[in-house]
């Protein structure tokens, strides 16, 4: 035998008959059939058990009423035992109430039957307590006490403002917490069994019907028994079936009203559930006017899918508006899809609509191939508008706007100049600027858009998945986006880089644009501001991972533009150091570091770093993406070249400044005058310029050019280093044998300038009154013209002084070499001396040697020497006296002589 079957737990504990429960224990059988019984409250539930493993069995209550126990028997265990109990109980049933059990009615109806006016059935139903517990008695308090409490409310559950607080008061005041939880549990298992329906009871109560049916079974067979005559039975059957004419002549009114009220109630049930079809066209027009597109078609969905096949006429009556309504909205989406300018996510809708709603053709490849077509239209527009439209200019226009326009980052359509004069944008300027931003605006979202296309994102098909793409049409997709690139970036070429498309035949380059003369040529401060427009362009496009080839174009875009920029700046630069010449003024600025200059030097390198900044900014520094401009040879050799001829160019302006005669044109670049302030000013300034003699303008542009050799050029090649400028060591070198050759040009003039009128008078003025070494008087001092030689050096120490102190040891010993020289040629030329004409020679060369001995070279030395050996010695006497009369010419011209000392020279 096998252990006794035990019931350790069942759930729930308790409820009414027909209650489904989960019994759990131990060896609570070994197979369903070894299951032989199952008591509940001392009621048999086999009928109902259900066998899930030896550890638990679920079934349904039986009629038995209070606390029982739970007892399991089994063939292999016997009968066992339990360790919990379930309670059952009735709930109280109402006249109308499916019940499964016999209800004692005797005293209901009876009560029912004593009470005067109230002979419907139906009024006990009020006196049922939904909670199904018990009252306990207490004295409810009155109605007028609750409707103080609870003004405007009422404790009749049949009526509208019913108060379950006032029921409870009024009820169970004495419940307790756990008796009403109980009473909800039991409300909500009585709503579940009425929701459940017939076949729901039924299948609950199965065990008790099942009894009926078997106690019904026995009735007849112990009628049959018993009758022998078969008479019993027959009068039977005919009291039942008189007892059911009379209930029916009894209910038939009732029940015909019955009838036709489910009749009429079952033909509105039926236009309630298809109440959407009948109002779906006025719903229609209703939410295409608010723009809730996504209702529209899923009712139109949902209607298609019930009655898109129904045979019933009015359903297709209906239908078919509806079918009409739905078309003249297709149409109108695919009209809406058309229409540009359009955000990307609005395009997307419109297709996932037009999708849904079926419509024919491919409304997505419509919309990509309409947009392609809009999109050129638009740059051919553009073009158009700003080759035919008329170039407005303001009143000059010069080169002198650059600085303002290099500042100038947004679009507009003027600016101000020097003096206020105004300039137009020229049309290519705003060509570009329109153009890049078409591309900017719009041509992502035709990229995005095709994407999305090529992915399958747009359709998609019943099951939810993207359709695969079509790769004739991805082809044909990655033409119409190289197509696009082609042409923007041949519309700009043929704007700034026409040399660019001369392998074009000319009737491809009237489909980018022939521009007239008049707009050709833009100044080169534009560029930089063009360049930044189709840097950003390119970069924006670069970024959508485009196809390589498209990709290559528009960077290859974005680099010629680049190079020309800087060619064309450079070149500009260059133009505008050559023109410095006619800003000079002439006017010298002391430096204790550089010495003289004038503003020449400082605009020149203003206008060289302003190139190389703005350069630096809108062409060499590179972006993401981008190609190193000096990657290339040819640009780097390009490159070079015009950075070389850039800071050589201020060379010939300072030949030019130096060399050129005196000439009114030269204190004035420009004798034309915006306004009458200008006017005022120019002349005010007129009056104070004042263009030097030629002597005075080669040593000071002697000094610009020696501040420009020394100090500009090397900074700027640094500078052009910083940012990136190749081979620079080439242009520095150059640069320098420029300035080193202009350097000696104008040194040399300026000593010729300088040194021939002294050295020019020193004969004439040395034989001047018939002057005779041979017959001359004995000597007391040097002669005049000793003294004026003196001066004029002095004179040319002077000025070099005033202008560059550092030029003066440099050029006073070429002045110096000159006089020496010629005194000593006039020296060995004399053919014969006098005793005084030996003394008066050699005290005048003693006492120049003396004087320029701080500006000695070997010519000067050799020179003295010569003119020193051709004179005959001289007694020893006349030695002495040759010494007194030095003393006292260093005495006389004592404060001459002070430019001539160390102290003086290197102060």
């Amino acid at each position: 035998m096998a252990p006794q079957p035990l019931v350790t737990g069942v759930s729930p504990k308790e409820g009414p008959p027909g209650t489904r429960v989960t019994i759990r224990g131990e060896n609570l059988g070994n197979d369903p059939r070894d299951l032989i019984a199952l008591k509940i409250c001392g009621v048999e539930c086999l009928l109902s058990a259900e066998w899930k493993s030896s550890s638990k069995i679920i079934a349904r209550t039986g009629s038995g009423k209070g606390k029982g126990d739970i007892i399991v028997c089994t063939k292999s265990g016997g009968v066992g035992s339990c360790t919990v109990g379930f309670r059952g109980f009735f709930i109280q049933i109402g006249p109308l109430q499916e019940s499964a059990v016999w209800i004692d009615e005797t005293q209901t109806v009876l009560n029912q039957l004593g009470r005067r006016g109230n002979t419907s059935p139906l009024a006990g139903k009020d006196d049922d307590d939904p909670l199904g517990i018990s009252n306990e008695g207490t004295r409810a308090k009155s109605e007028e006490e609750m409707l103080e409490i609870f003004p405007e409310s009422s404790g009749n559950m049949s009526l509208e403002n019913f108060s379950p607080a006032w029921y409870l008061l009024e009820n169970h005041q004495m419940a307790s917490f756990e008796d009403l939880k109980l009473g909800l549990n039991n409300m909500r298992l009585s709503a579940r069994t009425r929701s459940e329906g017939p076949i729901a009871f039924v299948k609950t109560n199965i065990g008790a019907i099942l009894d009926c049916l078997d106690s019904l079974e026995t009735m007849y067979e112990k009628f049959t028994e018993d009758d022998i005559q078969r008479e019993c039975i027959s009068s039977y059957a005919v009291s039942l079936m008189q007892a059911k004419s009379c209930a029916d002549g009894l209910f038939q009114d009732v029940l015909g009203r019955k009838d036709k009220a489910d009749a009429t109630r079952n033909a509105l049930n039926v236009l309630q559930r298809f109440k959407f079809l009948f109002y779906l066209p006025l719903h229609i027009e209703r939410n295409i006017q608010k723009g809730d597109y996504n209702l529209v078609i899923n009712d139109y969905v949902r209607a298609r899918s019930l009655f898109a096949e129904t045979q019933v006429k009015v359903f297709q009556t209906v239908y078919k508006e509806v079918e009409k309504r739905v078309h003249s909205f297709r149409d109108m989406l695919h009209a809406k899809l058309l229409k540009l300018p359009n955000t990307l996510e609005e395009q997307k809708k419109i297709i996932r609509y037009l999708t849904h709603l079926e419509c024919k053709g491919d409304p997505a490849w419509e919309c990509i191939q309409n947009q392609q077509q809009w999109f050129s239209a638009l740059l051919t527009e553009c073009k158009e508008h700003h080759i035919n439209e008329p170039e407005e200019i303001g009143q000059r226009g010069s080169s002198n706007t650059s600085h303002v326009l290099f500042t100038r980052g947004s679009r507009t359509s003027a600016y101000l100049g020097e003096g206020g004069w105004k300039f137009k944008t020229p049309q290519k300027v705003l060509f570009v600027e329109e153009l890049t931003e078409i591309m900017t605006n719009n041509f992502p979202e035709f990229w995005k858009l095709g994407q999305a296309y090529i992915a399958g994102s747009l359709t998609v098909k019943e099951e939810g998945k993207p359709s695969k793409p079509d790769q004739t049409k991805y082809n044909t997709f990655k033409q119409m986006v190289s197509s696009t690139i082609k042409y923007f970036s041949n519309l700009v070429r043929a704007a700034f880089l026409p040399k660019s498309l001369e392998n074009i035949p000319a009737d491809g380059l009237q489909e980018y644009g022939v521009w007239p003369d008049s707009k050709k040529e833009i100044p080169g401060a534009w560029l930089p501001h063009c360049v930044r427009y189709v840097r950003s362009c390119a970069s924006s496009l670069c970024s959508l991972d485009l196809p390589s080839d498209s990709q290559e174009l528009i960077q290859e875009l974005a680099f010629d533009m680049r190079t020309n920029c800087m060619f064309t700046m450079l070149q500009q630069a260059i133009s505008d150091v050559r023109c410095l010449h006619t800003k000079e003024t002439w006017v010298v600025e002391l430096d204790d570091e550089f010495g003289g200059k004038t503003q020449l030097p400082a605009l020149f390198e203003n206008i060289v770093n302003e190139a190389i900044q703005h350069l630096h900014e809108v062409v060499v520094q590179n972006k993401f993406g981008e190609r190193e401009i000096f990657n290339q040879r040819p640009v780097q050799k390009e490159a070079t070249v015009l950075c070389t001829k850039l800071l050589e160019a201020f060379a010939p302006c300072l030949e030019q400044l130096a060399f050129t005669e005196n000439d009114k044109d030269t204190k004035s670049p420009d004798n034309s005058f915006s306004n009458e302030g200008d006017k005022q000013m120019m002349e005010s300034r007129s009056h104070e310029d004042h263009v030097p003699s030629k002597d005075k303008k080669l040593i000071i542009m002697l000094s610009n050019c020696n501040h420009t050799k020394g100090h500009l050029i090397p900074r700027l090649v640094e500078n052009l280093n910083k940012h990136g400028y190749v081979e620079m060591n080439k242009v520095l070198q150059a640069s320098q044998d420029t300035y080193n050759k202009l350097d000696h040009q104008l040194f040399e003039a300026y000593i010729e300038e300088k040194s021939n009128p002294i050295v020019g008078a020193m004969e004439p003025n040395m034989y001047r009154g018939h002057f005779d070494w041979r017959h001359c008087r004995s000597p007391t001092d040097v002669r005049d013209y000793l003294k004026e030689v003196i001066m004029g050096m002095i004179e040319v120490h002077a000025e070099v002084y005033s202008i560059s102190p550092s030029f003066i040891s440099r050029v006073m010993t070429k002045i110096v070499d000159a006089v020496v020289e010629e005194m000593s040629r006039l020296i060995q030329c004399v053919p014969e001396f006098g005793t005084n004409g030996i003394l008066q020679a050699k005290l005048e060369i003693l006492c120049l040697q003396h004087t320029v001995q701080l500006y000695n070279s070997n010519m000067t030395i050799t020179s003295f020497k010569e003119a020193l050996d051709h004179l005959p010695d001289l007694p020893q006497g006349e030695k002495r006296k040759v010494e007194e009369l030095i003393n006292k010419f260093k005495s006389q011209m004592k404060f001459h002589l002070m430019c001539f000392t160390s102290e003086t020279s290197t102060a």
